[in-house]
């Protein structure tokens, strides 16, 4: 199956770039998440980036591993992670191969298939909260680590693609420290890589940190 032409993802080229050039660039974009209930299309509002060996913050800081692998592989492809035991968190490789970063999709706006999403999410209060935060956001778009290594840049039927959507437009974008890391990594001053839409209701709290931890 062929998607139709506003459901072509973009090209890899646009992944092949900085990763602070790509994180601002997500914004306003629609992730396409295909299920075998129907598809999920999520606005991106909030995401952060991880620049591999040069950010304390990255799970490829320091190198290589079985988990991380999927950093190191071509831009634009999936890599999901488990933390706390508890959560699935998405992310989008960036860069040239062998460079491991990424961008953290933190959090975003059900725009088709909320009744979906809903049945994932039963404590969300409202539609606004369905994917407010990156584990939210992974599990009302059903998220697990089958997707790690998914090429969203793939022709067809992909079970996840990025969408042209409406890019925002830079008066419209915020960046400030990232949510939830410990250490260097979480120094704003450092690593202002949290990006989000100005007074978006989506846009997950700003929280200073948490235990210590890596993310991608």
């Amino acid at each position: 199956m062929i998607a139709p032409p506003d459901r072509m993802p973009l090209p890899r080229d646009f992944f092949d770039r900085p990763v602070l050039e790509v994180a601002p660039d997500l914004l306003g974009r629609i992730l396409v998440r295909s299920t075998p209930d129907g598809p999920i299309a999520l606005r991106l509002t909030e995401v952060e980036a991880y620049d591999g060996p040069n950010d304390p913050g990255s799970h490829a800081y320091r190198g290589r591993t079985t988990r991380n692998s999927v950093m190191f592989g071509p831009p634009g492809h999936v890599y999901v992670y488990f933390t706390y035991g508890m959560w699935h968190c998405m992310n989008l490789v960036c860069g040239p191969e062998g460079r491991a970063s990424g961008v953290l999709l933190r959090a975003g706006e059900i725009v088709e298939g909320a009744e979906l999403a809903r049945v994932r999410r039963l404590s969300a209060r409202n539609d606004k909260e369905l994917a407010k935060g990156p584990a939210r956001l992974a599990t009302a778009l059903d998220v697990g680590r089958d997707l790690d290594g998914t090429d969203a840049c793939a022709a067809g039927d992909t079970p996840v693609r990025i969408v042209a959507g409406t890019p925002v437009p830079s008066h419209q974008v915020r960046n400030g420290p990232r949510t939830g890391v410990a250490g260097e990594g979480g120094n704003g001053d450092v690593h202002p890589w949290r990006f989000w839409i100005a007074d978006d209701p989506t846009v997950s709290p700003y929280r200073a940190h948490a235990p210590r931890r890596r993310r991608s």
